[in-house]
């Protein structure tokens, strides 16, 4: 099965589903909500499913449904500031009033 990306928000995370059957939990990437904007402050992905390129599809998940939901993205977490830096363009999400303290 192909992996998918999912919110969960009942615990603030976006989870990368992959596995066999496609239930396992690979990975995920923590954020807090607040009005209008979602920073993102932690990612993971299980150590037994590294080296799949999980990571940047959970990114690219994650950031492709903040578009859809209108939200600003605040890259607090190295790693989804990182793959921003990588996919220019998604660097509108940061708020361009933001975007030097993040680097972008």
């Amino acid at each position: 099965m192909e992996p998918q990306v999912t919110d969960r928000p009942e615990k603030s995370r976006y989870e990368i589903l992959a596995g066999d059957d496609g239930t396992e939990t690979a990975g995920f990437a923590e954020y807090h909500l607040s009005e209008g904007e979602i920073a993102f402050i932690h990612t993971e992905i299980d150590p037994r499913f590294g080296g799949r390129g999980l990571g940047g599809l959970l990114a690219r998940g994650a950031l492709d449904d903040t578009r859809t939901r209108g939200l600003g993205v605040l890259p607090y977490c190295p790693f989804i500031r990182g793959w921003i830096g990588k996919h220019p363009e998604y660097a509108d999400l940061v708020p361009e009033a933001r975007r030097a303290r993040f680097g972008l």
